[in-house]
């Protein structure tokens, strides 16, 4: 089969690679028929490196029709058309039966401390072969997929495996009740949709992002949008009496602009041998805080910081003066997808589409341009805001 494979920092190749096959009675095979590029996919592409291999096969936002199951299986049959959410979890353990499957402590990654194995995600979760291909290997299959209809696009369901329940999850975290105010900063894809979940639960929501493109967007569906100057904590908290918002998302993570320093460590770890960068990356602070400094700063005292984005140095220094002084809470975690995907079902069938999943994708790819799609993502070139890969169509011809 086909599948995007990781082959160095910003190098992806389209291979052809072994199909997968059932490992164990409780797999599922599923031909897959649309697959995203998520923001998270941009730090294996160029941050990470250290926990990949050459060949490694990406992507964790799929879905498609299952082709063959594992002699356990009941909750799926071929042919059914799935959603695969990005973390592997048995859902039976006591993480699991705790609303964690995130933590799952059956594929929990132990020899890196780490949570539950993800698709497609590098050696610190499981180095488990990943969704951006023609055909996916989904282990605890009863479990791991979502079953939903025919009648709909995939655009419908597609995100449904990632970027949408964890925008569900930034909101519930931030804990902001109707008529009260949200930030969001960072507006790339599960920026958009917490900002527009705010905005369903009745929140007012601010969204903050450089990128002009992105506030177009956001502002469509009724976001106050502001671009990332020196001012804009003060005209948020102009806005607000004062206070700042009650919640503040970090939709932005790691990789946040503003961060020199931190993007320096990164980039050179990056080009460690990975002997050297591994326990670099795994003990050092080389985290760009910007995104998240400025969440703590333009936050109400008592309010609540959500974070989405993803963080991966274990001693990025925190302004815990800061924090205790405006008696802060402070929620994050990876995404328990599961959790939230019965109740954003209906709202992703919902002729209305009170969530904008129709407004979100901005490049449809062959899979074969993964590369293309992965570099548009990365530079935000041509309006980038989501690229979704598809399998069933070929690439267009090279010319001479």
């Amino acid at each position: 089969m086909r599948a995007v494979t990781w082959q160095g920092p910003e190098h992806v190749s389209v291979e052809t690679v072994p199909d997968p096959v059932l490992e164990q009675p409780a797999d599922a095979i599923v031909r897959i028929t649309s697959t995203a590029i998520c923001g998270s996919d941009l730090h294996l592409y160029s941050v990470l490196g250290p926990f990949m291999s050459a060949g490694d096969v990406i992507g964790h936002e799929p879905m498609g029709i299952v082709e063959e199951v594992g002699s356990e299986v009941t909750g799926v049959r071929p042919g059914d058309r799935v959603v695969v959410p990005f973390t592997i979890s048995c859902g039976r353990c006591t993480m699991c039966s705790q609303s964690l499957p995130s933590q799952c402590e059956t594929t929990q990654v132990t020899e890196h401390g780490s949570g539950a194995a993800l698709l497609g995600y590098s050696k610190l979760y499981g180095q488990v072969p990943g969704g951006q291909a023609e055909h996916l290997r989904v282990p605890h299959a009863d479990y791991g997929l979502m079953k939903v209809g025919t009648e709909l696009p995939d655009d419908n369901y597609l995100f449904l495996s990632d970027i949408l329940p964890t925008a569900w999850q930034a909101v519930q975290y931030a804990g902001v009740p109707a008529h009260r105010t949200l930030a969001v900063i960072g507006l790339g894809p599960v920026g958009q949709l917490s900002a527009r979940i705010g905005r369903h639960l009745g929140a007012r929501v601010f969204g903050i992002d450089p990128v002009p493109e992105r506030r177009a967007m956001a502002e469509r569906h009724g976001i106050e949008v502001l671009d990332l100057a020196e001012d804009t904590v003060g005209e948020i908290r102009e806005r607000t009496q004062g206070r700042g918002p009650d919640a503040v998302v970090d939709a932005v993570g790691m990789e946040a602009e503003g961060s020199p320093v931190a993007g320096l460590a990164q980039t050179l770890a990056g080009k460690l041998p990975d002997a050297v960068a591994q326990p670099l990356m795994e003990h050092a602070g080389v985290d760009r805080l910007a995104a998240l400094h400025t969440a703590i700063d333009l936050v109400r005292r008592g309010g609540t910081v959500s974070l989405s984005g993803v963080y991966g140095g274990a001693a990025s220094p925190m302004p815990l003066l800061t924090m205790f002084d405006k008696q802060l809470q402070l929620r994050m975690g990876q995404c328990n997808v599961r959790v939230w995907t019965d109740t954003l079902l209906p709202l992703v069938e919902d002729p209305g589409d009170p969530l904008g999943v129709g407004d979100l994708v901005t490049h449809r790819l062959p899979l074969d341009e993964a590369a293309v799609g992965y570099d548009l993502f990365q530079r935000k070139h041509d309006g980038c805001i989501k690229v979704v890969l598809d399998p069933t169509i070929a690439a267009a011809p090279t010319t001479a």
